[in-house]
């Protein structure tokens, strides 16, 4: 975690509504009591949120303002007294953020939120210039009409300093909904955008490979901008419905967020950042709090994501972590961590002198890698024990090398040996901004096909016989690049898979499960992980082979073929 002095774990719910809203649930609840009720949860941030206005915020500055002037013209009543005296107290307790959820072009709802400071008209105006209708800025609809497009206002909401969130990002009017009716690459751009900050989900606490903050961790080869996600109530309740689970009142969905201060500055620089471990779902007292490390076990190791038990230099396991910092920096950024395996059942090794091991950690990075890389070193606890974490940014400047001359990349959960052909590609985009390579490979490769190939695993796309040993010409699904006269013997793990089949078992269609033009060849489990050997027929009557594609690479024609949709 970023090392700020006075640092706190912070109860915030980014994401209430109030009576401004028409489609608010009770009645005859007042502002002070959303606040009393933020404070009888132990909210430390909170922000109306309501739907294309901002007349919620505004009604209670209004009554504030109302109850002052009365204060000033000594006609206070009682009860007045009493009621300002409140909001003084709970205003000085808790930091409430101005905002709104606006509706989006086709429905995606998107939440703003801004300092404090802020004032109501600049945000009336800002609404009016992304298309809620001046008739409608007082209403708190829903639906008003055609708005601007997602993306329009992500930019709009960021230029004005303000925070963004796709609101409910996974559920209903979610930007990244299942089976959402739009191309692929909307939903990569609705969810991957620079100027969004966060995406709000309703499965943050939740496990595994198929969630949320697991789809948007970087590992996915069309998401690879890693999505900080977090949780909000999106109450329009004081307290949950008794009987109807769908309608969260306040505080029933809370995030928590490490914090140096308690403000929209602290708060922003948080999520414009890239410590994920800083926020974290929030737990009731007797529950124990979110483990960040054993949940990275759990979902096991990626492209963006190692484990290492050991740090010692006796056989080799300091080297093994220098070599993972420089992969990563090579590939798509990522995590490190030491004194933990993946085996998430196993008990965490834990570092002993933890202050030690990281300055040994830093002196290596800063001796061994170049070009010079920064790569921050903290500790997280596990079941008791510490553990470093590293966190590596994807480099700026690759080839990075270790020793100076060893070049390193990721290849799914491995770390190897950069080749020729993957230096020359890593070169290339550096000196001249080349599109990826995957994309143009995509372009020219499925000309006339309906059906993309996977973006995991490997193809063999040549493969030629020279003095009686194969050389073969190896395409990865995942970035495009192809690597030239690779043998069994100089291949990797997957690729020696993969040359083994295409030499020893070569495609037999009629042990292929077709669907249409494309079919399921053999599958198996390695590492917890599924893997497929996937088959596609393309319109000149050849058949291509995708080796070792994982859950990942898998979407549409391809997850309802393998039985994961």
């Amino acid at each position: 975690m970023s090392k700020k002095k006075h640092t706190k774990w912070q109860r915030m719910d980014l994401h209430l509504h109030t009576p401004a809203s028409s489609d608010y649930k009770q009645e005859n609840v007042s502002y002070l009591d959303i606040l009393k009720q933020a404070e009888a949860c132990k909210l430390d941030i909170i922000a109306f949120t309501d739907h294309n206005t901002v007349a919620g915020h505004a009604a209670m500055l209004e009554e504030i303002e109302n109850l002052k002037l009365l204060e000033r013209l000594d006609r206070l009543q009682d009860n007045e007294r009493q009621r300002l005296a409140e909001y003084r107290r709970l205003l000085q307790k808790i930091l409430v953020l101005p905002g709104f959820e606006i509706t989006a072009t086709f429905g995606f709802h998107i939440i703003g939120l801004f300092a404090p400071e802020t004032t109501m008209r600049e945000l009336e105006l800002m609404l009016l210039q992304l298309g809620v209708p001046g008739d409608a800025l007082d209403k708190g609809e829903t639906a008003v009409g055609p708005t601007s497009d997602v993306l329009e206002i992500y930019s709009t909401i960021n230029r004005a300093g303000g925070i963004v969130i796709a609101a409910h990002a996974n559920s209903s009017h979610g930007v990244a909904m299942r089976r959402m009716g739009f191309g692929g690459q909307t939903r990569i751009a609705y969810t991957q955008d620079s100027n969004l900050h966060v995406l709000e989900v309703t499965d943050l606490e939740k496990r595994g490979r198929h969630t949320s903050a697991s789809f948007f961790d970087g590992s996915k080869p069309e998401y690879p901008r890693r999505m900080r996600c977090i949780q909000g109530s999106d109450a329009h309740r004081l307290t949950a419905h008794p009987r109807q689970k769908n309608q969260l009142g306040i505080g029933d969905r809370v995030t928590e967020a490490l914090l140096a201060d308690v403000s929209f500055e602290a708060l922003l620089e948080l999520f414009q950042g890239d410590d994920f471990a800083r926020t974290r779902p929030a737990r009731k007292a007797a529950e124990k709090p979110f483990d960040y490390v054993q949940a990275a076990r759990e979902s096991g190791p990626s492209i963006v994501q190692s484990f290492h038990r050991q740090m010692t230099r006796r056989g080799g396991r300091l080297y093994a972590i220098i070599a993972d910092v420089c992969a990563f920096a090579n590939t798509n950024g990522g995590t490190v961590y030491v004194g933990a395996s993946s085996n998430h059942k196993e008990q965490p090794a834990g570092i002993g002198q933890a202050a030690q091991a990281i300055q040994i950690i830093k002196h290596e990075v800063e001796t061994k890698i170049t070009p010079p890389l920064d790569v921050s070193v903290d500790v997280l606890k596990i079941r008791e024990k510490q553990v470093l974490r590293l966190s590596v940014p994807r480099g700026d400047d690759p080839p990075y090398a270790v020793d100076e001359s060893k070049i390193y990349v990721r290849q799914e959960t491995e770390t190897n040996l950069a080749v020729r052909d993957e230096v020359v590609e890593m070169i290339k985009k550096t000196l001249i901004g080349s599109l990826p390579a995957r994309e143009e490979a995509v372009e020219e490769q499925t000309k006339g096909v309906e059906i993309e190939p996977p973006r995991t695993g490997v193809e063999i796309t040549e493969s030629v016989k020279r003095k009686g040993k194969f050389y073969h010409a190896m395409r990865d699904l995942r970035q495009g690049n192809i690597v030239q006269n690779v043998t069994r013997g100089s291949a990797r793990r997957l690729w020696h898979y993969a040359i083994t089949q295409k030499e020893e078992h070569p495609l037999d269609p009629d042990k292929v499960q077709w669907q249409g033009d494309i079919g399921l060849w053999k599958k198996r489990k390695r590492s917890g992980r599924m893997r497929y050997d996937l088959v596609q027929k393309m319109p000149d009557g050849s058949m291509r082979v995708y080796y070792g594609v994982t859950d990942e690479g898998i979407d549409g024609e391809w997850k309802a073929l393998v039985g994961n949709d």
